[in-house]
């Protein structure tokens, strides 16, 4: 390699290094510029042609796009930047330190997924004096953790194109070609307060919200009849009801009741059709209460995902890894990507146990062979499309 980037150890460590939480409390949210910045530096002396793209609904947050190569078609190796807050008083060891103990990389990010970005690198670096007959794309996004504001807004942009993606979330090595979606939604019911000795001077919403929560708890039945893949741990739709709220005194009528609840997709449950049905189910549950009703969503959601087992991505990853393609419960850009037209897996070191977990940690077991798996991705869709990739040795678990 005539390039020179620091050794992959390094650069796993001065990204755990650079705090980019994300988070719902704007007192605790960061910019994910400074690991961006790193990224950058590492693939322009590759040979990359790099951009950082500023997100417009929050500047302070970039997604970075480096591409080597050129043309249609070829790889995208995606990952993102930010982590989830860390609970002060029960880490062990320094988030922020990438420590190394008992054959394992300590810190925030270390499995949930900055290592796979610096692993990224390296395995592009192996390329750096092979000409590509398709495009190497490194993706580092912004705000997975929160909104996943970085992979909508290349969505939205419909770039970069390629023909396949993995996206490096913890899997242990093992390829996952499905996972659920996820939605979070409110219903805000609002009557009329009055004495409680005397029902009909009020509207109470408390009591509106037990007809809504029946008419969810039923149609969260109907979903389990009507959807089921075997594939997941959970083969039906999941719908959780976490949080309620209403009223202020027991002798006064509710005038207001407020309830939070999530839908956990499977493929083909498409999200405005779910949302259209359960704003329906809200009204339909109190219609003549008098009630008014108020519906909207949490955050946009995030789409479920399934990639056709068929494809040449999920074919090449089961042959390198030895396993078949799966399927995860937990949600990921992966979508978003998928909607560009890519077929997508997920694939990458380490345990989703660890993740957003104190004294979170990678294996360095896995290290190596995380590379060697994405050196033979690149050399299978972008050094040579179309050949056929040699089976690895399993990587240990």
């Amino acid at each position: 390699m005539s390039r020179i980037v620091p050794p992959l150890l390094d650069m796993m460590r001065t990204l755990i290094a650079q705090p980019s939480v994300s988070s719902a409390r704007p007192a605790l949210d960061m910019s994910n510029v400074a690991v961006l910045t790193h990224l950058q530096s590492w693939l322009d002396d590759l040979g990359f042609r790099t951009e950082l793209q500023a997100l417009t609904d929050d500047p302070a947050k970039a997604n970075l796009i480096a591409t080597l190569g050129s043309g249609p078609g070829g790889l995208v190796l995606a990952g993102h930047t930010d982590t989830v807050p860390w609970d002060e008083g029960r880490w062990q060891v320094d988030p922020f330190a990438g420590q190394i103990r008992d054959e394992r990389l300590y810190g925030l990010g270390s499995a949930d997924m900055k290592s796979f970005l610096a692993m990224a690198v390296e395995a592009a670096g192996r390329f750096a004096d092979t000409p590509l007959r398709e495009p190497l794309i490194i993706l580092a996004t912004a705000d997975e953790e929160c909104s996943m504001m970085g992979a909508r807004h290349l969505a939205a942009q419909g770039r970069p194109r390629a023909r396949a993606a993995v996206v490096g979330e913890p899997t242990g090595l093992r390829p996952v070609r499905m996972h659920k979606g996820i939605m979070m939604e409110r219903i805000v019911l609002r009557g009329l307060s009055g004495h409680s000795s005397n029902p009909a001077l009020g509207r109470n919403a408390l009591d509106g919200m037990h007809r809504v929560m029946g008419a969810l708890m039923q149609l969260r039945e109907d979903f389990a009849q009507r959807y089921r893949e075997p594939a997941f741990s959970v083969p039906q739709p999941t719908l959780n009801l976490g949080h309620i709220h209403g009223g202020d005194n027991p002798n006064r009528i509710c005038a207001e009741c407020e309830l939070h609840f999530d839908l956990r997709l499977l493929p083909g449950m498409e999200i405005d059709e779910m949302r259209a049905l359960l704003a329906r189910t809200a009204h339909e549950a109190v219609a003549g209460s008098g009630l008014e009703v108020e519906y909207m969503p949490l955050f946009d959601g995030v789409a479920a995902m399934s990639t056709p087992a068929g494809s040449a991505l999920v074919a090449a990853v089961e042959k390198l890894t030895g396993f078949s393609a799966g399927a995860v419960d937990f949600g990921t850009e992966g979508p978003f990507y998928r909607s560009m037209g890519m077929d997508t897996v997920i694939l990458g070191p380490g345990s989703i146990d660890q993740a957003h977990q104190p004294d979170e940690f990678l294996e360095l077991a896995q290290v190596e062979p995380t590379v060697s798996l994405l050196e033979s991705l690149i050399h299978r869709f972008c050094a040579d499309p179309g050949s056929a990739p040699a089976t690895q040795e399993k990587p240990e678990a």
